[in-house]
């Protein structure tokens, strides 16, 4: 009866979950490590690991469960459940909603620096910046440094902060982050270590962590072996999802963690890591096996694809087989198909544009919905000339990759309330809410808080302050709100609704559109509700945000069907029947700005593999011809002509249909090269007359 749940696995999967389970004497397993392909259940095998691992006694509360969003973190527990109800019936909801560690990296490391603060030296108040606030800090400490008044252009403030990150995360100096990835910069190597010190400085006076510090402090902590140890034995088992895409920082606090590897299970793909923008490192996964000994970790490959038709497959697997070095796996299905993927030349991007609209409607018209299609792209601003055709053909079209949800002036704003409430030293967020008032300007909130920050109590000062000229009602209303919030007076989650009613006049006064960002706002209302309390919301919210959709295409109707625009990026996880790619050339995939180092290059190849492994019935790769550029070249806007990505050789051609769009007839394309031969022939005889 137990095993029932393990039927429907096949032998790999089998494997992978009774891997080290149902050892004598209570034995907990070796480490592991799942070499997942596209579409292989990745997701399925992970969640019946960690059902094995229930059913057969472990501890829910004593298991560690980290994946890269909260989204997949709440998936893994709901089929946890599904498979614990098999064994268990009714009692299955106890036992998995006692998984209580279960989450993103960034989400635990901040539950248990809050655990530990008076250990390490946190305040427990501490709020967290995303990164538009951490740039802000950024510039704050960058301007009063001087940096921004050299004679020389200084990196602007989001510069500075990738800097910085890259930095922490890769466990690298500046200097060979700079070498590495921002030669134009190397001069101010200095400068930047300042401006780094200032900025740390600036964190902890107010009492603030930005994403990266969420991992920085819990890798120092797991750097005291008391620490370590107290926090590694709060958990036998630990498992790690998309392993491909962690940074040295996340791979060193798994070391800590569990440095002999019992009870560790890491599961990913060298093939779709692609995050290194984040200094994600595929060499995380690569190594993994050698960093134990006296024996290496277990490797088992799942290469069997429930997702893709064979012909797509073997195109993906052509693609990757070219790679420099990866785990060698075959990705293989038993979805036979005559339709192998197409390899489609346009002319240009309104020709490309004009082919998608056309399959797309055309599909449609087959039978299958807009939302079963999507259209990929390396950048998001390759999808432009085609969101207008779309626009002006009337398709609806949601886009992922673009603006963030939490990125709207409107709804930082209302944030900024709920954050300044919570931690009253946050000087970005201080500085936001004050010039929400009327009459209060960037000198005005500066000398606000610069009075505030030497109190213990800040909010009991800022009550004390006279009242700004031209605030009029809206300075005590303020201290009102604020001291409401403060002493939660609303309770969770009241305040947000408060904290609206307080905000919307000004948004009335600020904004044009006003009505159409107050939908906004009570849809952060509504998020606000699936959330135990605030400190809650601010974290989960600012460290895995709604997803991103287009200013241009708005959002449709939840009943309504639209089509998928994504960047590749953005697509990683997803699936849909009918894959379109667009610019699948040199200089968009690879792009030129990932052209620099062999890693590099390796990447871009890995993000065609992760593009085309989406497809599930249909896949077209279109190559544009020529691009109009504008204003990239000493003699303005021109043409500029491609040719096929690097990629996708002459060797490859025999796993696609190379086509062309418009369809030319063979008499045409004859009479065409004829003509071609004529006039190439009278130019050479001219030349030498």
């Amino acid at each position: 009866m137990t095993a029932a749940y393990l039927e429907k696995l096949n032998d790999r999967q089998r494997e992978a979950v009774e891997h080290g389970i149902g050892l004598p004497d209570g034995v907990t397993g070796g480490p592991l490590l799942i070499i997942a392909g596209a579409g292989s259940g990745k997701t399925n095998t992970l969640a019946h690991r960690v059902g094995h691992l229930i059913v057969n006694g472990a501890d829910p509360r004593r298991i560690l469960l980290m994946t890269f969003s909260r989204r997949a973190s709440s998936e893994m527990a709901r089929r946890v459940q599904r498979i614990c109800r098999q064994v268990f019936g009714d009692n299955a909801a106890v036992m998995t909603d006692a998984m209580a560690w279960a989450g993103t990296f960034h989400g635990i490391g901040a539950r248990l620096l809050r655990m530990y603060s008076e250990q390490i030296g946190l305040n427990v108040d501490f709020t967290i910046h995303d990164r538009e606030d951490s740039a802000d800090l950024m510039n704050l400490v960058r301007h009063e440094l001087g940096f921004s008044k050299t004679e020389s252009r200084f990196p602007t403030k989001g510069t500075c902060l990738a800097i910085y990150s890259r930095v922490v995360n890769s466990e690298s100096s500046i200097n060979e982050v700079l070498k590495a990835s921002y030669t134009y910069v190397l001069g101010w190597e200095e400068q930047l270590k300042q401006l780094f010190a200032g900025y740390v400085e600036a964190k902890q006076m107010q009492n603030v962590l930005d994403y990266d510090d969420l991992l920085l402090y819990w890798a120092q902590v797991m750097s005291d072996p008391e620490l370590a140890d107290d926090i590694g034995g709060r958990f036998d088992y630990v498992l790690v999802d998309e392993y491909q895409d962690t940074n040295r920082l996340q791979a060193s606090i798994l070391m800590g963690l569990k440095p002999g590897g019992r009870g560790l299970t890491v599961v990913g793909d060298d093939a779709q890591s692609i995050y290194s923008f984040r200094a994600a490192t595929v060499r995380n996964i690569l190594d993994f096996p050698n960093q134990f000994s006296p024996k290496p970790a277990d490797v088992i490959t799942l290469d069997r694809n429930y997702r893709s038709t064979q012909p797509i497959l073997a195109a993906a697997n052509g693609v990757i087989d070219l790679a420099r070095e990866r785990f060698t796996k075959n990705l293989w299905t038993d979805r036979e198909s005559e339709q192998r993927p197409m390899l489609v030349t346009v002319k240009d991007e309104t020709d490309q544009a004009n082919y998608i609209v056309e399959q797309v409607l055309a599909n449609r018209e087959d039978g299958m919905t807009l939302k079963e299609q999507a259209v990929l792209f390396r950048a998001s601003d390759h999808s432009s000339t085609l969101e207008v055709e779309l626009t002006r053909r009337n398709i609806p079209f949601v886009k992922f990759g673009g603006l963030k949800f939490l990125d709207s002036a409107h709804v930082k704003d209302l944030l900024a309330i709920l954050r300044f409430a919570q931690n009253p030293r946050d000087r970005v967020t201080g500085f936001r809410l004050l010039k929400l008032l009327p009459g209060v300007g960037s000198q005005t909130a500066a000398k606000i808080l610069d009075t505030i920050s030497a109190d213990p109590e800040p909010l009991l000062s800022l009550a004390e302050i006279p009242r700004p000229p031209k605030t009029g009602e809206a300075w005590p209303a303020l201290i009102t709100l604020l001291s409401g919030l403060r002493n939660a007076d609303s309770g969770w989650p009241g305040e947000v609704a408060t904290a609206r009613s307080w905000y919307e006049p000004h948004l009335d006064r600020i904004h044009e559109d006003a009505n159409t960002r107050k939908a906004d706002l009570l849809q952060l209302e509504q998020i606000a509700a699936g959330y135990l309390s605030r400190e809650r919301f601010l974290t989960e919210l600012t460290l895995d945000p709604p997803s991103a959709t287009s200013d241009q295409a708005g959002v449709p109707l939840l009943d309504e069907d639209y089509l998928i625009l994504s960047t590749i990026h953005s697509a990683k996880g997803q699936e849909w029947r009918s894959v379109f790619m667009l610019n699948v050339v040199d200089g968009c995939i690879p792009s030129d700005l990932g052209v620099g180092t062999t890693a590099e290059m390796e990447e871009e190849r890995r993000l065609l593999y992760v593009g085309m492994t989406r497809a599930r019935d249909n896949l077209s790769l279109i190559t544009p011809q020529r691009f109009f550029t504008h204003g990239q070249n000493a003699q303005g806007d021109r043409h500029v002509y491609a040719s096929r990505t690097r990629f996708i050789p002459v060797t490859l051609l025999q796993y696609f249909e190379v086509t062309s769009w418009p369809k030319v007839s063979a008499a045409a394309s004859e009479r065409s090269a004829r003509q071609i031969r004529i006039d190439v022939g009278a130019r050479m005889r001219s030349m030498w007359k």
